[in-house]
């Protein structure tokens, strides 16, 4: 389905990655260049995410481990939701113990943003040369990670229209 203003310009790109936190139970970011040419209106059309994040280490002496991960626009200063709108897709591990010391421990898993299953054109529309990935955990005691796959193409949007996205995406912080 084409987007109106828009020209598509290669075919389907997966782009593949992953981070690790720099540090256990450390907030880590990473920049992804997405080597857009901002002199001919490219952009990036983001058709599907899909995230795995690492598991959380299972200690019944803390209430809860967790690792979570999100993909963004826009560089961050912690972890995102898909309540933000730069945040292009969420994943989240979490074990949850009844109580420290002992009790019946629970697994979570949360993850927002991955392909959904109506017939939408895109899910997002990247405009500057870049998006971002963050992870960070809690209750673990060696350093988590996630890794991810993008799927879009590249299009080149007409001058308003990449106007009004480069403004819009950078004013979403």
């Amino acid at each position: 389905m084409a987007i109106k203003g828009l020209t598509q310009t290669s075919s389907l790109i997966a782009i593949s990655g992953g981070l690790a936190e720099s540090a256990a139970n450390t907030f880590t970011q990473s920049r992804i260049d997405l080597q857009l040419n901002p002199l001919d209106n490219e952009v990036f059309v983001v058709q599907a995410i899909d995230m795995n994040v690492t598991p959380p280490e299972m200690d019944i002496t803390v209430p809860e481990t967790f690792v979570s991960a999100s993909l963004s626009t826009t560089s961050r200063l912690g972890l995102g939701t898909i309540a933000q709108s730069n945040v292009l897709a969420e994943a989240q591990e979490r074990i949850v113990n009844d109580q420290a010391g002992g009790g019946p421990a629970v697994a979570f898993s949360r993850k927002a943003g991955e392909t959904p299953s109506t017939e939408l054109p895109y899910l997002a529309i990247i405009a500057t040369n870049d998006f971002f990935a963050q992870v960070d955990g809690k209750g673990n005691t060696n350093p988590k990670g996630f890794t991810f796959r993008m799927w879009g193409y590249r299009a080149k949007a007409d001058a308003s229209q990449y106007a009004a996205l480069v403004q819009s995406e950078v004013l979403s912080n």
